[in-house]
């Protein structure tokens, strides 16, 4: 009788301490949960549309004669050949679809204001101000870097395309009574063109950012080249 009582006494300590074991092996293998991971402000396959204004000017600076200079001596000065102006304001609107995140094709549509001059050759010289808008047209490829756990991504584009409705002011001379005169006169036309830049989208949310860059756009022909500061809103969906 005290042997079972023994035995009974010893199997339960060994059950006792099995279990002990056991549980204490379950709370070694219990790992502490980390920090949650950050958000994800930009998606790997995403369709952004951005919607913004710019600031345009040319590399040429806009150093015109006056008009009675311009006719009496056939001398014209220097000023861009397309715009007319030394700056014009616009706006613009892109779409581009990221493919992995950083990856990008688009297409872009902008329009500008630009400023001409055509100066009539009469007894009395004046200039004629031609306003005038200017579009253009451009496929795009973009590459962006989302910064890991941040809101902020830089990006660089290249792109090529047309631009339409400048007026090409052309300056001649003209004889009157054999006397050379200035003569300028305008004429709408369009052109090849190339694109380069780089910005830096912030994401106010996953789906809205706010987007600012610079780009340089290099026109077909003398005198064509300007460059744009643009700031706008971008949607992600």
């Amino acid at each position: 009788m005290k042997k079972l009582i023994v035995s009974l006494f010893a199997g339960a300590l060994v059950s006792v301490a099995c279990a002990g074991t056991e549980y204490s092996s379950k709370e070694m293998k219990q790992v502490a949960p980390g920090p949650p991971p950050c958000p994800e402000w930009y998606a790997d396959n995403e369709l952004n549309v951005s919607l913004w204004g710019t600031y345009a000017f040319t590399e040429t600076d806009s150093n015109r004669t006056n008009a009675e200079v311009t006719e009496d001596d056939a001398v014209f000065g220097t000023y861009d050949r397309f715009l007319g102006g030394d700056h014009a304001w616009g706006g613009g609107v892109d779409a581009k679809y990221f493919c992995h995140r950083y990856f990008g094709i688009g297409i872009e549509g902008f329009a500008l204001a630009g400023k001409g001059s055509h100066i009539t050759t009469t007894e009395e010289e004046h200039a004629d101000p031609n306003d005038h808008t200017v579009g253009g047209v451009l496929g795009t490829l973009t590459l962006r870097y989302p910064i890991h756990c941040t809101r902020f991504s830089p990006y660089v584009w290249a792109g090529g395309g047309g631009i339409f409705g400048g007026s090409n002011d052309r300056p001649s001379v003209v004889f009157i009574d054999g006397v050379p005169h200035g003569d300028v006169t305008n004429e709408s036309e369009s052109r090849g063109m190339g694109q380069f830049g780089g910005g830096l989208e912030i994401r106010i949310t996953r789906h809205i950012g706010w987007m600012g860059d610079f780009s340089w756009n290099v026109v077909d022909g003398p005198h064509n080249n300007f460059g744009m500061v643009r700031t706008g809103i971008n949607f992600a969906f």
